[in-house]
Formats: structure tokens, sequence, C-alpha cells
């Protein structure tokens, strides 16, 4: 089980072969890369499915591989997966393509054997990658830290107090399973995607956020920045996990985050000294080589108040029925549901 979606096995992959599995999406939720946090946001959990669902549908009408089957129709006993238009509720259950994930042996001293991974996969394997893509430029980014405006096509010196939309999508590698997320060199990148091209990799990834630039924006939305993961089988690159939710990305509606960055802010707001003993918790990590670096951390989350429990359950579900077209969720009005979440 990850932090906000249960994953079940019906069979298995083999070093030829794709297997068959199921995400069932909970309405758990995680920030700070913490896991599994103190409380649940109502519906969340149908909302990302959905949306996921929704996404891989487009992107299968635009030809781009991907390892969705199908999600289960929550109103039906039957247990084969359907489209996301045969159902008349939204779904909690997606259907998958399963590749081999082998272990990836932890060397010390921020040290992984990629090699062994690699060995133990063949050419049948989820890539120990995270492709980012990025839109815009917010302030606070780790992007402006690593390369000045000009190198990123901006005509400016330094980084403007606001946020910036880049000429171009920005594309970015980072790492998957390491206990710490870091961004990759591309040489570095390139050894750790294995047999699969950097290249297709790039190329996949500017695909993916194309088509969900043209989602957002003929909804209202903008999409500012995202990520996908990639399985690598038969020497095809397919969009694995999640694609294009709330979670996954970053969107915005009339100027308010659209996102599970409500919820980052907000703990950042009133619960600085966790945010603050997360951070040092991971520094000593790194520092000292360990990799687990929640059980250095001295402070645990706040739960959130019902108030705002419900008033982000609002924005995920509203946000949901809009990005999709569909009144999937009893819920406010896309608009309400971003002004109530305004000032939390």
């Amino acid at each position: 089980m990850t932090s906000v979606k249960e994953f079940r096995v019906e069979a298995e992959p083999t070093a030829d072969e794709l297997g068959r599995g199921r995400f069932v999406f909970t309405d758990q939720y995680s920030v700070f890369d913490w896991g599994e946090m103190p409380d649940l946001i109502p519906e969340k959990g149908a909302s990302l499915c959905t949306m996921g669902a929704y996404n891989f549908e487009r992107l299968d009408e635009e030809g781009i591989p991907t390892h969705y089957v199908g999600v289960s129709d929550p109103d039906s006993e039957a247990t084969d997966p359907v489209p996301l238009g045969d159902c008349d509720a939204p779904p909690t259950e997606m259907a998958i393509e399963l590749t081999q994930v082998p272990d990836l042996p932890y060397l010390g001293d921020d040290e992984y054997d990629y090699d062994a991974y690699h060995d133990a996969a063949g050419e049948n394997y989820l890539i120990p990658l995270e492709i980012v893509f990025r839109n815009t430029v917010p302030v606070g980014s780790s992007l402006r830290s690593r390369g000045s405006p000009e190198e990123y096509g901006l005509d400016a010196d330094a980084w403007p107090d606001e946020v910036v939309d880049l000429p171009e999508p920005v594309v970015e590698f980072s790492t998957k399973y390491e206990e710490q997320d870091r961004y990759l060199s591309r040489d570095e990148a390139d050894r750790i995607a294995g047999a699969a091209d950097l290249g297709a990799l790039e190329d996949v990834a500017l695909a993916v956020n194309d088509l969900l630039n043209r989602e957002a924006e003929r909804r209202g939305f903008v999409h500012e920045d995202g990520k996908i993961e990639c399985l690598y089988h038969d020497g095809e690159i397919r969009v694995a996990d999640v694609v294009g939710t709330f979670d996954e990305n970053r969107f915005s509606y009339d100027c308010q985050e659209v996102s599970k960055e409500v919820v980052r802010q907000y703990y950042k707001r009133t619960d600085p000294e966790w945010v603050e003993a997360v951070s040092a918790a991971k520094s000593r990590a790194r520092e000292g080589g360990v990799a687990d670096w929640r059980g250095l951390c001295e402070r645990s989350p706040d739960p959130l108040p019902d108030d705002v429990l419900q008033a982000v359950s609002d924005l995920y579900a509203a946000g949901t029925n809009a990005y999709t077209g569909t009144e999937w969720f009893d819920a406010p009005d896309v608009g309400a549901a971003v002004d109530r979440v305004r000032d939390l």
C-alpha cells in the first residue's frame, strides 16, 4: 500500500509478460513525503480515481501507450473493468497492467545499487524515475536554485518575486525509490533509466503535458506542473501509475491552487514546527547516510480541523466535476469551492 492507494495483484508479471492488478484509491493523503497523515479527506479517493481514469482515456485516444485497463463500476457486481463512461457513480478502483519492480539495494552514503535493480528487472520493469514537467515557475520553486532565468529561455537577470510562465515546458528527472527524492543530471538519469531511452521518456512527458494543458484550459484551469512514471516492456515505454490528478499535478483555477498544495500551505501556516522538524530530519538523514528520515523526526503532524477537511474535500470533488465535465459528486460549484479555500 502507498500512502494514498492500495495495490492489489491479480496476476504477477514475469520477465517477459505484464501482469494485472488494481489500484484501490483511499481518502488518505500525504504531504512533505510524510506518508499516511492522521485523518482522511472524504471523497478524495473517488476524485483521484475518476480524474485519473478520465486522463488515461484521453491519452489512449491520442495513441499514447499506458498501463490503464479500466475502472470497476461501483454500482455493478461484475468484476471486469469498464470505461469510465459506463459508470453512474465515481469509481474508486482502477484496473492496470503490472510490470516488475525489483528491490533497489541501499549501499549507504546516499548511494543505491541501480545495477542490481536492472539486473533483476531485465526488459520488463518500472523505470525508477519520476519525469517532471513544468509550465510555470512559482515563487519558492526548487527550479530557481538549479538555474538562472536565461537558462530556461527567459529575458531576465534574476528570478522575479512572482509566478513566471515558461516560454516552453521544462522536463526534469528525479529519483523514484530513494528515501529522499533528488533531481538528476541527464547523464545520471540516463543510467538510472536502464534500457529505456531518455529522449523517448522526455517525448512522452511532453505529450502528456500537452494533453493536460489542453484539457485544463478548456475547463477553465491552468495546468502548472506535474509528473509521470513509466514502465518499459518489450521495447515500449508506457505511462504508468496515475496521471493528471490534483495529487500528481498542480492546477489552479481563478489564480487559486486546486491541488494538495492547499494542504501543504495550510500546514506551513498552522503547524510550522512540524514542517521544520521534517526538514531538519531530512537534513540529518542526509548527513548521517540514513535512509529512513522519518525515524529522526521529532514531531508528528496535527490532524486537520473538520471545516478544513470539508473544504478540501469539496475542492477535490468540485474540481473533478469541472475538469471532467461531468457531475460525479454532490459538490459546490468549482468557483465556490475555490473561494472557500482561499483563506484557509
